[in-house]
Parts: C-alpha cells; structure tokens; sequence
C-alpha cells in the first residue's frame, strides 16, 4: 500500500496548478502518452501483473490523458488496452481501472445500463446520474448509450419505469433551461413558487407543476424557488415531497431536489449509505474526479466527522484500496 500511494506521480508543487476544478485529478504533467502505454505494456506482460503501475498511471491523468494513452497503446501493440486490462485483471479492482478507461459520457451511459439490467431497477443509481449531469452532458450520454448498447435510452428508461416516474425521468433527460442565466426574473420566481404549492394543496397531489419546474429551470432560479416555497409552508422541500408524493415518484423527487440544492452534499450522503457497494463508490469517485470531489470530500467530513480518505482505508483493502485512495488523493483533518 504505502509503495503505491508514495510513488505516485503527482505533480510538483512548482508547476502551475490547473485551477477551476473541485476536482481530485488534474492534468499530470509532463505527460507523455507513449512513454506511459509503454509502462502498461512493460506492466501487463509480466508474468504476474505489474499493478503498481498500473494503478499509479492509470489514477494519476485525467480522462482526456487515458483516452492518448490508450490510442498510443493501441498503435503500438495493435491491441485495445480495455481488453488487455480485462484479461489480466479481475475484480473489484479490474472494474474501477476499465470505468477509468472510459469517457465520461460512456462511463455515465454503462453506469444506467447496469442501474436497469437484470430483474428489477436500481432507481437510486439511475436518479444519481441522471439528477446530477447538465442538459449538454446527457445529451452525449444519451449518444453514448446508443453507440455502446445499440439501444435507446429513453426507450429502456420507458420500459423500466412507469406511470408519473416515468415522466419525471424522461423530462430530466430531456431537461432545457427556459429561463436565463444568471437574470433573476422575480416573477417567474413567484409564479413557480405557487405552481409548485397549487401542486400539493388540493386533496390529491399534482406531480405535473413539479416535474414541469424542477426539470425546466437554472440551478440559481430553482434554489431561490424552493428557499422561497419553505418561508412559505415552514418546512423544508424535502419534507413537503414525503408528505404529497408516494413510490418511485416521492424517490425521484427528493433526489431531484437534494441535488438541486447541494449535488456535493448528496453524493457524500449516498456514499455514506452505500460504502460497502462497490458499484456506488467507484461510480462516484470516478465520476466526480475531475469535477467536485474535493467538495464532496468536505461534505462527508461534516456529515460522518471522519474523512474520506480514512473511511475508504477501513473499507477496502488490497490494490483496490489503493487506486481508490489515489482517486481520493489526500485526508481531510
């Protein structure tokens, strides 16, 4: 463990820091991308499987730097490097190293196709990725879904779900920010909050009014509405919707809003819940990496008064401990 984690290659504190990011990676540099699928290649054709390297490459560039390594790889051996990482790999460990391998968009799409495979859906892991990537990100995830699958997204989201959850999956994917961002528009404010408090005052709930909103407005405008719709009812959000709303559609809705309100707080909250899954903490470190995982790391210090990083070291062991304490990258005190 403590050779992995000391040798990796982590930029110098001279070089200039590629600000802008919450995220955990950020671009390695000096960055040679045949250099590094040689490593690979030196690494995986071992008799036993070099995967200090491996990890120590592989958790330390950004996706856009995987993507070079694996065409540099693939001109010089004539081989897929995802394939060549599956036949020496298995595991835990082999499915976090190939879901780095991927591009967001696909890495996205194969975490829904997996949330609808099989008996039954996985509701949560399908509203994680959908309730927290921008109208442009689903777009190509959408894309991505068809290239990998062969199938439509929202075709296998109709057949998976049903009645008003449907609808409201379907608008999320489909969401299109009417109004203007960064302009307050007051009355559009006022006009959504008694939308929204219309939908659950009569005897029977309305769902319309909030899928319709909630999938249809920035960010900004969307937190002045619910700040505004709890001065109102003396509530929070969260407890108007268990309140009016019931099944998949009281679920979606709180999720909707949870990320609406603090998208960092609520995947701390999820892996809190689910750190024993593998799935769920591997599709959140990765998918958050270059995003706002330094966030979510604090958010999970506040909520669990113990850090990230020494949570994953209780939880897992081995080379998969490993490569998620590098995707990790450092403790919170």
């Amino acid at each position: 463990m403590e050779s992995i984690l000391e040798t990796m290659d982590y930029i110098p504190m001279n070089r200039p820091m590629w600000w802008g990011t919450l995220g955990t990676v950020r671009p390695f540099l000096p960055f040679d991308p045949v250099m590094d699928a040689r490593q690979i290649y030196a690494a995986l054709e071992k008799k036993s499987t070099d995967v200090m390297t491996l990890v120590r490459i592989i958790t330390n560039r950004t996706n856009a730097q995987r993507q070079s390594i694996a065409t540099a790889y693939n001109n010089l051996t004539q081989k897929d490097l995802g394939a060549a990482l599956k036949k020496a790999l298995s595991g835990p460990l082999e499915e976090l190293l190939l879901a780095l391998m991927m591009t967001p968009a696909g890495f996205d799409a194969s975490r829904l196709r997996q949330a609808m495979e099989g008996l039954g859906t996985d509701e949560e892991a399908l509203l994680e990725v959908l309730c927290t990537r921008s109208p442009d990100q689903l777009r190509d995830i959408t894309v991505a879904y068809k290239e990998a699958y062969s199938r439509y997204l929202e075709n296998d989201l109709i057949g998976e779900t049903s009645k008003d959850f449907t609808s409201l999956v379907l608008a999320i994917l489909k969401k299109e920010e009417i109004n203007r961002q960064g302009v307050i528009d007051y009355q559009l404010i006022d006009q959504d909050v008694r939308n929204l408090n219309d939908g659950v005052s009569g005897k029977k709930s309305d769902p319309a009014p909030w899928i319709q909103i909630l999938t249809s407005r920035s960010l900004d405008h969307l937190n002045r509405v619910l700040s505004t719709l709890e001065e109102l009812k003396g509530e929070a959000v969260d407890k108007t919707i268990q309140k009016h709303f019931s099944g998949d559609l009281r679920l979606g809705l709180r999720i909707l809003v949870r990320t609406i309100q603090n998208t960092p707080l609520f995947l701390a909250q999820r892996l809190q819940a689910c750190m024993k899954k593998n799935a769920v903490v591997r599709g959140i470190l990765v998918a958050r990496s270059e995003e706002d995982l330094l966030w979510v790391r604090v958010e999970f210090r506040k909520l669990a008064n113990v850090s990230l990083y020494t949570t994953i070291q209780k939880e897992f062991k081995g080379d998969l401990q490993a490569a998620l304490l590098a995707l990790c990258r450092s403790e919170d005190v």
